[in-house]
């Protein structure tokens, strides 16, 4: 969940493992926004952050691509960022990984919304007492938990990667973030350990993941699976057998990317009352307009007829405020403007993004009513402890698209 990298140099077990990694490999480490070394922040991460954190690292560690290793709730950051940027991505490298926060039929193995409650009192009250951390290690790591230096240890290590505030933000960001629409666009090789305990949700995992491969550390060891010999050896084993085998990089074409669509409401009888010349000068500020505010929020306009503009972003947070941005602007013009917002797998050719999910945003522009910010449930998902608020707008069959989907506003 959080870790502090300083501390994490005085735990022997940890530097064992990334040791072993170093022997075949270049390692990077980094203490995730707002834990550890890094700087402290008002609002828990949200995944979007997290990926332009990982991002901020390899640029500066001048690695165009990595293999990325990451375990439990930090395997959401991990598998968004492999199918958002395939092109940075070697491959993947999962630890009993946990792609959704709270449970629903279909994925049982998260804490109910009643766990949730408790756990969320539990940090709240209890962060940063010893006795707090040490019921912590026995939930975690059962087999070590009563090994007197490795509770110093994990104590002491615990209080520096979060403050008790700091905790709960980022423990209710965890309980909303979910990435299970995402898996299936992950489309490169996939390593994932798991432990007896942790099968059925890891099969979940590894059986949306186009190849991904399976490899049962035994035993019920904890959360903190390199304290035993055994399974050290054998995750080094695999690992470096994983990595050695990766071929030379293809050029993916298909990407994650998320998609806005706007356009101005009842436009054909504006450009009646105001005639050719006004409206038309009235187009070139609109375009102008929103023309500005993607470049403001990284978004990259990929088609615009008439009215309306189809950009796409590499994170949904940020395709949101965009949209808010835009529709707020374009009422100084006295324009009312809708906007839709969709997150999915896009087939990519040169500038241009095609596929089902961009058919998926314009059908849920189309339902948004004049000033609304509309999002499908995929994009309410990602952005979990980005401090944006939705409103249910319920289920809708969207023409051409199988199933019904679920729509949210955006709270103003």
């Amino acid at each position: 969940m959080a870790g502090d990298l300083l501390s994490t140099w005085d735990q022997p077990l940890i530097v064992r493992h990334a040791e072993g990694l170093a022997a075949f490999s270049r390692v990077l480490m980094l203490d995730k926004r707002g834990t550890g070394l890094s700087d402290r922040v008002r609002e828990a991460p949200t995944l979007e952050s997290r990926m332009d954190d990982v991002r901020a690292v390899m640029d500066a560690a001048g690695s165009e691509r990595a293999i990325l290793w990451s375990g439990h709730e930090g395997s959401r950051t991990a598998i968004l960022f492999a199918a958002t940027y395939p092109e940075r991505t070697s491959g993947l490298i999962l630890l009993d990984p946990s792609v959704r926060g709270t449970a629903t039929p279909d994925y049982p193995w998260a804490p109910t919304e009643g766990q949730w409650r408790t756990r969320l009192a539990e940090v709240r009250d209890g962060w940063g007492r010893r006795e707090f951390f040490d019921d912590l290690l026995r939930e975690w790591a059962p087999a070590i938990a009563d090994d007197e230096k490795f509770k110093g240890w994990f104590v002491g290590h615990m209080r520096r990667s979060l403050s008790p505030g700091a905790a709960l933000s980022f423990f209710r960001a965890m309980k909303e973030a979910d990435v299970t629409d995402v898996l299936s666009s992950v489309r490169m090789p996939t390593l994932i350990f798991f432990r007896s305990s942790e099968r059925a949700e890891s099969e979940y995992v590894a059986g949306r993941i186009r190849g991904a491969k399976l490899v049962e550390l035994a035993g019920l060891l904890g959360l903190f699976t390199w304290s035993d010999d055994d399974a050290h050896e054998l995750t080094m084993r695999e690992t470096e057998r994983f990595v050695t085998a990766l071929g030379r990089a293809t050029e993916q074409d298909r990407v994650v990317a998320t998609v806005l669509f706007t356009d101005i409401v009842e436009s054909t009888t504006r450009a009646a009352e105001l005639g050719d010349r006004a409206w038309r000068d009235l187009l070139e500020r609109h375009h102008a307009t929103v023309r500005r505010r993607l470049g403001e929020f990284r978004g990259q306009e990929v088609d615009t007829a008439g009215d309306g503009f189809f950009a796409a972003f590499d994170g949904p947070g940020r395709a949101i405020r965009c949209a808010q941005a835009i529709v707020e602007d374009l009422r100084s013009l006295e324009l009312d403007v809708r906007a839709g917002v969709h997150t999915g797998e896009c087939e990519r050719l040169d500038d241009k993004l095609s596929g089902i999910a961009v058919v998926v945003g314009a059908r849920v522009a189309a339902f948004a009513r004049p000033g609304q910010v509309l999002v499908s449930s995929t994009v309410k998902d990602l952005v979990a402890g980005s401090g944006i608020e939705f409103e249910d707008r319920g289920a809708h069959e969207l023409k051409g698209i199988p199933g019904e989907w679920k729509l949210y506003a955006v709270s103003a």
